[in-house]
């Protein structure tokens, strides 16, 4: 569906970001793209999604083809129309527009009222809370049920491939878990994701392939299960965020029972 070919991308005249990376994204499949800050993450989906030169970016060599027709020269509208739509870092929604106003919003490039009707069933299915909450304005939303829009307001335009940037930065773990299924739900229904991620326990258990980014070189790439098993991603990225993850998830089931014995205990003295 997607392949990345020697891309080659700097910001100005001097700073380079990406050294001829290589990808593919099968069709309906999820690749994962993960790496410390500064790796070149949210360059290579910009350079995906269009939106590259919003930041002063160009791409200084190599392609990106969908479905075989070079991207990387396009506009974001033109992209979004061929069904390549992106939900940018640090959920992004019109705070001031409701619940509902955001989802039209990402449906009006919809073919048709029949096509935005679909999308927004499929919208409520994945995501109740926005159903219940249409007309409450977006920036009184938590940061998860944020998420929840942000991502919501872009399957309004029925892509076919979705790209996700740190969807579960400064969420709390059991939101994380929550986002991972989705993620998984949304790729059941033939969706192909790149899912860009620090959070590398949730990316391998939700993607079947992976990339590993090191300042703008691919250093590992295979399937999930290959880089689950590498020493170096054990090392670098598994085994910090598996300990703070479990550790996160023992406080809060914790912090549960505290709370079911002080409630027994207020039923007792009642």
């Amino acid at each position: 569906m997607l392949t990345v070919r020697d891309l080659r991308v700097r910001y100005g005249r001097s700073v380079a970001a990406l050294h001829g990376i290589d990808l593919d994204v099968p069709a309906n499949g999820v690749l994962a793209v993960l790496g410390s800050n500064g790796a070149g993450k949210s360059t290579l989906l910009r350079a995906l999604s269009g939106t590259l030169r919003m930041h002063r970016g160009t791409v200084a060599g190599g392609e990106v083809r969908y479905d075989g027709k070079v991207i990387h020269r396009l506009d974001p509208a033109a992209i979004v129309r061929l069904g390549v739509v992106g939900v940018p870092e640090g959920r992004q929604v019109f705070a001031r527009m409701t619940v509902e106003e955001n989802l039209r919003a990402g449906g009006i490039g919809a073919r048709s009222a029949e096509q935005r009707t679909a999308a927004k069933h499929r919208v409520h299915e994945l995501f109740p809370v926005l159903a219940e909450r249409a007309k409450q304005r977006a920036g009184l939303l938590s940061g998860g049920e944020q998420q929840m829009l942000a991502i919501g307001r872009a399957l309004m335009s029925g892509p076919k491939l979705l790209l996700l940037d740190e969807p579960s930065l400064g969420l709390a773990p059991q939101v994380v878990e929550r986002i991972g299924r989705i993620i998984r739900e949304i790729h059941a229904q033939g969706t192909a994701v790149v899912l860009v991620e620090q959070n590398a326990v949730m990316a391998l258990r939700v993607a079947d392939h992976a990339v590993v980014l090191e300042v703008g070189r691919v250093a590992l790439a295979g399937t999930t299960a290959e880089l689950a098993g590498s020493e170096d991603v054990q090392r670098l990225y598994l085994g910090g965020h598996a300990e703070s993850q479990a550790t996160a998830e023992a406080e809060a089931e914790s912090a549960d029972q505290q709370r079911a014995s002080v409630r027994g205990l207020s039923r007792w003295a009642g």
